[in-house]
């Protein structure tokens, strides 16, 4: 088989493994781990319907599908039932976010209908307050406020209305963009934003940090023509980079700041923490015009990010806690697809061959690490510090073989059709491809 048939047919049964934990109780919805020892009559969490862990999550994997394949009856099935779910859901829902709350319900239904997101989005623009959105989360003890992250926080659903337009889309990245303003931090180099006004600890990179809000300002800033929001974003690029190192022609920024507030690797390399994600933030200011922060061109930071990715090490197990996940938010298949993202944002260039050279090394490291069986094919990330370190199977998106499915299908439709194959491009990094090849359509 060629490598692109071999990731097709890996993703294809990673994908048929998830379809086989999806159950039904009140629409569909997925367990977001597979244990042996777990009893079958498992209840839904609260997180059943989240982009993160539960059936939004599935919609990408879905549109995905759909751009080389027609879907099954049985796919068909499940995506109907996601957007009957999600939109008898919108008036109850009170939690806005991207990853856990109403903005990944919009992600999810544009992706799967176009046009039935604008009930969520008129639910999240009731939402507003002048200061954001109110957290329903407890990531944050005894605090409602509202928090400024792309996972739980207000940068999230900012990203989101300017990916999927509409009535709603002006007022609600206008009411984000300047709560996000207001809850900025002056520092010596610029602008920083905690995930909550009563976090002591930052972590600054792209999940809960001042890359993320940095990138969801230029991009709401460049389509709400903002200048103060553009302005803001490379006030936060400013202290992105005091808070980083440019040694050895990358860029690196640690994963929490102090170090000591986190147990975890002092510097990684992942979307969420690490130079792949954060790379997203130097593409979001090339996309609001910007050329240079403190001194250096944006486009050379963004490959400046992606070369201290590919020269990590990653994805190889170098030592406990280095790289024990390969899943979208915190390893191996979210680090492939920023690659591939930018593997396309400069097609037919050298700097392409290296990227999607690295994005092939990803896949090549999921093929390697797979466990299948007669139900499909799935994978049990580390944690290093538990005894025995490995974990169970999870199902999702963002740590489980959704995602990773959906990265071994994009990467095998790349190599069959070159850089010009369409993506199917997301809240959080749709700037981040050229134009001619992102957008959304009926499944």
């Amino acid at each position: 088989m060629t490598a692109s048939e071999v990731y097709r047919e890996l993703g294809e049964a990673a994908w048929s493994w998830v379809l086989d934990q999806v159950r039904e109780d009140e629409g569909p919805w997925l367990p977001e781990t597979v244990a042996e020892e777990e009893a079958q009559d498992l209840a839904p969490g609260e997180d059943r319907d989240s982009l993160y862990a539960g059936i939004a999550g599935l919609a990408p994997v879905l549109a995905e599908i759909a751009r080389y394949r027609t879907l099954s009856e049985r796919e068909q099935t499940l995506a109907a039932g996601i957007v009957r779910r999600l939109s008898a859901q919108a008036p109850v829902v009170a939690e806005p976010s991207l990853y856990i709350g109403l903005a990944g319900h919009a992600t999810a239904l544009r992706l799967l209908e176009p046009g039935s997101e604008a009930v969520v989005l008129r639910r999240l623009a009731g939402l507003a307050t002048p200061e954001g959105w109110r957290t329903t989360t407890t990531f944050v003890p005894d605090s409602d406020a509202p928090l400024t992250d792309i996972i739980m926080g207000v940068a999230g659903v900012v990203m989101t209305a300017v990916w999927a337009g509409g009535e709603y889309a002006e007022p609600i990245a206008t009411t984000g963009g300047e709560a996000l303003l207001r809850m900025a931090d002056r520092t010596e180099a610029g602008l920083d934003w905690g995930i909550s006004p009563s976090t002591e600890w930052r972590c600054p990179n792209y999940s809960h940090g001042a890359a993320g809000v940095s990138a969801a300002l230029a991009v709401a800033g460049a389509t709400l023509h903002r200048e103060d929001f553009v302005t803001a974003a490379v006030e936060g690029a400013r202290h992105v980079l005091s808070m980083g190192s440019l040694a050895d022609g990358g860029f690196i920024v640690p994963h929490t700041i102090p170090p000591s507030k986190r147990e975890v690797e002092p510097v990684t390399y992942t979307w969420c923490h690490g130079p792949a994600g954060t790379s997203h933030l130097f593409a979001a200011l090339t996309h609001a015009g910007v050329e240079e922060v403190a001194g250096h061109e944006v486009a050379a930071l963004r490959q400046r990010c992606l070369a201290s990715t590919l020269a990590s090490g990653i994805p190889e197990r170098l030592r406990p806690g280095f790289w024990d996940n390969d899943g979208r938010c915190c390893g191996t298949a979210g680090v492939g697809d920023i690659l591939l993202d930018a593997a396309q944002d400069c097609a037919g260039t050298p700097r392409a061959d290296t990227l999607s050279g690295g994005a092939v090394r990803m896949g090549d490291a999921l093929v390697e690490r797979a466990i299948t069986d007669g139900a499909g094919a799935y994978w049990r990330f580390l944690e290093h510090r538990n005894d025995p370190p490995l974990l169970p199977p999870g199902t999702s998106w963002m740590q489980g073989a959704a995602g990773i499915s959906a990265y071994l299908l994009r990467l095998a439709r790349y190599l069959e059709t070159g850089p010009d194959a369409p993506v199917v491009d997301r809240p959080d990094q749709w700037w981040a491809v050229p134009a001619h090849v992102r957008g959304q359509r009926a499944l």
